[in-house]
């Protein structure tokens, strides 16, 4: 008789990088590649422990002297939409939700440009090509499903989110809309109508990606009643953001080989059965 043995993933940290959210520091990402028969078991595992899905990779920051990347969702039993996100609702009733297989297509691609042209000119993507673009897309090895949101009336395609489907929620693994309309508030749109996705299906969170404190690009997520952030190894509930600073000390992290070892995994052998 022959047994197969199950393989345990291996974690690795990236050279350090300049910040993308803090001037003038430095970021550091431990990694493990997300593949075979029970990727989705470890993508629902290591979600839930803050590490976020980029294609096939599994990622957390982990950076020598600085903790204030914060993974962030929010609870949506625990959400209330406030004055201004009501507005936003009501700005774009005239915007459709079309779900669809994560299939990259020309008009996602020439949105994508125009979004990183207008908003993130000098950021890490504003360099990549189609193919680079349909890699993030379509390289994923779990449930995943590109939203689009387009105008009922002109048709013209307006936002798209990738979405991975969790065993407890869904991740907006990355989204981007059309700089036109900067008064509908289509980024924060896309957010309210991830939490009607979730709620629909019976889902209790939607993964937000990384809040950080002192970061101005990431203030929006703050906003949205009933978020949570991953905080020394659960996540507790945001109650006022003005509380938190972003955190940078020498011993802000522990060492790499005890933050892998403290990393809980899903049973491999169990998930194959």
């Amino acid at each position: 008789m022959r047994h197969t043995l199950p393989l345990t993933p291996q974690f690795y940290v990236t050279a350090p990088q300049p910040c993308p959210y803090l001037e003038g520091r430095l970021e550091r990402k431990l990694f493990t590649a997300l593949q075979g028969e029970n990727a989705k078991d470890l993508n629902d595992s290591l979600s839930a422990q803050g590490f976020r899905r980029s294609q096939n990779v599994l990622y957390r920051p982990s950076c020598a002297d600085c903790a204030s990347c914060l993974s962030a969702r929010i609870d949506v039993s625990a959400f209330r939409p406030s004055r201004s996100q009501r507005r936003v609702m009501n700005r774009n009733e005239n915007v459709e939700r079309r779900a669809t297989s994560p299939w990259a297509t020309e008009d996602q691609y020439d949105l994508f440009r125009r979004y990183l042209d207008s908003r993130h000119a000098d950021g890490g993507m504003a360099d990549m090509d189609v193919f680079e673009f349909a890699a993030m897309i379509e390289e994923t090895p779990i449930r995943s499903r590109v939203m689009e949101y387009t105008d009922k009336t002109t048709r013209e395609l307006l936002g798209v989110c990738l979405t991975d489907v969790l065993g407890d929620g869904v991740s907006m693994v990355y989204s981007f809309y059309t700089p036109d309309r900067p008064r509908d508030g289509l980024g924060n749109y896309v957010i309210l109508d991830h939490i009607e996705i979730a709620r629909d299906a019976g889902l209790p969170y939607v993964y937000l990606g990384y809040w950080v404190p002192g970061s101005q690009k990431m203030g929006y997520k703050a906003k949205f009643s009933g978020l949570e952030v991953y905080i020394g190894g659960k996540w507790q509930k945001m109650q006022d953001p003005e509380q938190f600073e972003p955190e940078q000390h020498p011993l802000s992290n522990d060492p790499i080989a005890e933050q892998v070892a403290n990393i809980a995994l899903p049973d491999m052998a169990r998930a194959r059965r």
